[in-house]
């Protein structure tokens, strides 16, 4: 466009005299029959010079091409109004969605939506290995006085493909499950035992082997007698449905009970639309969210269920905890008063595409767990929040878990 501006540019000028556009019939001024002397006819050109003049002045900008023709111009833009309407076909819903947790989010907590002294800490490997002492052992006392905290999940495992856990992965359990036992009277440990489950890729833990589940059985026995008050499992991933884990946990919890013991999991979370896991396994073949049916049939055969509300791919604080309000109102609805139901607070601070750190706060869960709460069952005793993870936490974590959860508002 700007060589073609600065063509027309200079076309102007012949009519001051002397531009090349004015010799445009290669004659120029030097006429063979000879300049006129008269200043009246000084400016006047012959008619070949103004035609050279009006051509080069008028000329059109340069072909643009072949002009495309009506029906191929027709069928492009039906395409691309087809392309915008199965755009917004897809955004909508995900639109829809996400104003729906945004209001989600509207609204107070109800009044004595707090501790009800039924907390739980995931807490790292690090307490049963070797690496802690008992100086670790009285910083925790300290951190843990005055919450709500009853349970510690501490990491125990993990598990071997084939279930069995060697006792060398934890050889200091029984110091530890004494030092708290001392420590901290009323606070129960439970061992964490784990492991990745072959679901989505060929290694891993095979729960549709029987002799897997029996040897997961034998591990926790194993936990039992070193002094652990219970066993948390996490298996992951765990699939919606699995007929298989709910067989080992109707044995966990036979084992458990049998042992005067805690049998407690660590759950997935429930699909925010119907069928949603079902989409998700179909389209990315990881169907991250249980039913709302299949947590409840988990929540059923255990003592304690914590919820990992968190990864969640939200990308605001409204956002996360509307999401996590809505993830409390239906694990409400399907976990009998019989069984501990916890929420997982976000105590780490990574940052990938299912967790953002701006995002995914304390502050903005233990606000959702108490809308959450307060919509639906404001009373039930057997509730409480999972904070994970102790080696992760800051101190800024810890106070927005003692001021928002713990600690009674004060009085007016």
């Amino acid at each position: 466009m700007g060589a073609y501006g600065r063509s027309d540019g200079a076309a102007s000028g012949p009519e001051t005299g002397g531009g090349p556009a004015a010799r445009g019939d290669g004659t120029g001024g030097n006429r063979s029959d000879g300049a006129r002397g008269d200043d009246d006819h000084a400016d006047e050109s012959p008619p070949e010079e103004a035609h050279a003049r009006k051509t080069v002045t008028d000329a059109p900008d340069p072909d643009p091409g072949p002009a495309v023709p009506a029906p191929a111009r027709s069928r492009r833009r039906r395409v691309l109004r087809l392309c915008a309407v199965l755009l917004a076909l897809l955004l909508l819903p995900l639109l829809t969605a996400e104003t729906a947790l945004r209001i989600n989010y509207t609204g107070d907590p109800a009044a004595g939506t707090r501790t009800r002294h039924r907390d739980a800490l995931w807490l790292g490997h690090a307490w049963v290995d070797g690496r802690k002492t008992d100086r670790d052992v009285r910083a925790l006392v300290r951190r843990l006085r005055g919450t709500g905290i009853r349970d510690l999940y501490v990491h125990s495992g993990p598990l071997e493909h084939d279930g069995t856990l060697p006792a060398s992965v934890h050889p200091k359990a029984r110091w530890f499950t004494a030092a708290v036992r001392r420590e901290l009277p009323g606070v129960r440990v439970q061992a964490w035992l784990g492991d990745v489950l072959a679901t989505e890729s060929p290694d891993g833990l095979r729960l549709e082997r029987a002799a897997t589940r029996t040897a997961i059985l034998a591990s926790t026995r194993a936990v039992l007698a070193a002094g652990f008050q219970g066993a948390h499992f996490d298996l992951e991933p765990l699939h919606s449905g699995d007929e298989n884990y709910l067989a080992l946990l109707d044995d966990l919890r036979e084992l458990t009970h049998s042992r005067g013991a805690v049998l407690s999991v660590a759950a997935h979370q429930i699909d925010p639309l119907p069928a949603f896991h079902s989409l998700a396994g179909a389209t990315t073949g990881h169907p991250k969210w249980w039913s709302q049916a299949y947590f409840g049939q988990v929540a059923r055969r255990v003592d304690q269920i914590a919820v990992m509300s968190y990864d969640t791919m939200q990308p605001l604080q409204s956002l996360y905890g509307g999401y996590v309000a809505q993830q409390t109102s239906l694990a409400l609805e399907v976990t009998p008063k019989s069984t501990d139901l916890l929420m997982g607070l976000p105590f780490y601070h990574e940052n990938n595409v299912g967790h953002w750190a701006h995002a995914e706060t304390v502050p903005a869960a233990v606000r959702g767990v108490r809308l959450g709460l307060s919509r639906t069952d404001a009373g039930r005793a057997r509730f409480g929040v999972a904070l994970y993870v102790d080696f992760a936490a800051t101190e800024a974590d810890w106070r927005a878990y003692r001021d928002d959860w713990t600690t009674p508002p004060a009085a007016s």
